[in-house]
């Protein structure tokens, strides 16, 4: 996943799902997750909240070396546009 010019390594699926899962089984209600491209650690991170406002707020205060790739509903799978 995210296999691009962009990002020096792809999401590995198995990764993905279970990033889904971890956030779907969370007692603290998270609903979506963010997927950030780690520049200096060369890595995908999740991000989980809980409301899907704070994808926005949580994208206005990344670090330099964070850099969003995707937002999805934990529970639809459905991917959500990144406004920037």
């Amino acid at each position: 996943m995210f296999d691009t010019f962009n990002f020096s390594m792809a999401l590995d699926e198995d990764q993905f799902d279970a990033w889904l899962e971890k956030g779907r089984n969370s007692k603290l209600g998270y609903q979506y997750i963010l997927i950030i491209w780690d520049t200096i650690e060369e890595d995908y991170k999740p991000i989980y909240l809980e409301d899907r406002e704070k994808i926005t707020e949580y994208h206005d205060i990344l670090a330099a070396q964070e850099v969003p790739v995707a937002a999805y509903d934990l529970y639809s799978e459905s991917k959500i546009t990144l406004d920037q």
